[in-house]
């Protein structure tokens, strides 16, 4: 019965206006047009520009992410990535995103934080991990104790601590330790992503969250060995630049970012991470062999 469902409108258009009832809790002017609808996370690859083929996004809070752009309607047969209609999919121009999700990320970063006290914040713990050398002297981390993940086939095999020396080890090497182990979490399903055709050449990031780390930027580059362009913008400018592509402020979702530039560009230069992944991976295949 399709009367039970309400019009469908395209991503970019008209839905209506704000009612004054609403608009009077919101303190916001009645009757804005509502002219864009997104998730967060294609909302996010839209504010990166991330809208065609080959395009990636990442994002780092509590949960990360990798989101790629394909025309193809492609499956993970182990469904461990999920596909669906990007914010510029037509019928004529198919255009999916294909997501990979990492429950333990910036949860793992803030239970961390919390556990050494309320006196340090996130960039003296950024600022500290750099005094433990890359590798954080053998201290691996598996960063899983967010729920089950659905890259590892929806097992939950919480967060582990992998070969703590009492008398090496300070508080800088776990929290170095934190991010190799995200870096190496993100690496892992970058691999699924390119076991199903998702091979990018670079890879696009806001400036926040865990990305505001120069250490943990760089670590996720030597590990996936993908460059990454960061941008002063977050999910934000991505809803207000496609309400306005929908209000017909711009012409084309091209026009929108017409000005929209990376503020830094970060490279592999060293590829030393690979040993530190495969003895990462070598300990995540021992816990999921027995989970």
């Amino acid at each position: 019965d399709e009367s039970l469902f309400p019009p469908v409108h395209a991503v970019f258009s008209s839905h209506g206006t704000l009612l004054p009832s609403i608009a009077q809790q919101l303190q916001l002017k009645a009757g804005i047009p509502v002219t864009y609808k997104a998730g967060d996370q294609p909302n996010n690859a839209l504010s990166l520009n991330v809208l065609n083929p080959g395009e990636v996004a990442a994002t780092a809070g509590t949960s990360g992410v990798i989101y790629g752009v394909s025309d193809k309607l492609g499956f993970d047969p182990q469904s461990r990535v999920n596909t669906f209609a990007h914010v510029n999919y037509t019928h004529q121009l198919q255009r999916l995103g294909v997501l990979l999700c990492i429950n333990g990320t910036g949860s793992l970063y803030r239970w961390t934080k919390n556990l050494f006290g309320t006196t340090i914040g996130y960039h003296q713990m950024n600022d500290e991990a750099r005094q433990a050398p890359l590798g954080s002297d053998g201290l691996r981390i598996l960063p899983f104790g967010n729920g089950a993940e659905r890259m590892l086939n929806n097992k939950l095999i919480g967060v582990h601590l992998h070969h703590i020396d009492l008398n090496l080890h300070t508080r800088a090497h776990i929290f170095r330790a934190v991010q190799e182990g995200i870096a190496c979490a993100f690496r892992y399903g970058l691999d699924i992503m390119r076991e199903n055709g998702m091979k990018p050449t670079v890879i696009r990031a806001g400036r926040s969250n865990l990305f505001l780390s120069s250490l943990f930027t760089e670590t996720f580059v030597e590990v996936t060995g993908v460059p990454v362009e960061l941008y002063q913008n977050d999910g934000s400018a991505g809803a207000a630049l496609g309400a306005g592509i929908g209000a017909g402020i711009f012409a084309t979702p091209a026009e929108a970012f017409a000005n929209s530039k990376p503020i830094e560009l970060v490279e592999p230069e060293k590829n030393n991470m690979e040993p530190v992944y495969q003895e990462w991976k070598s300990l995540l295949n021992r816990e999921l062999s027995i989970n």
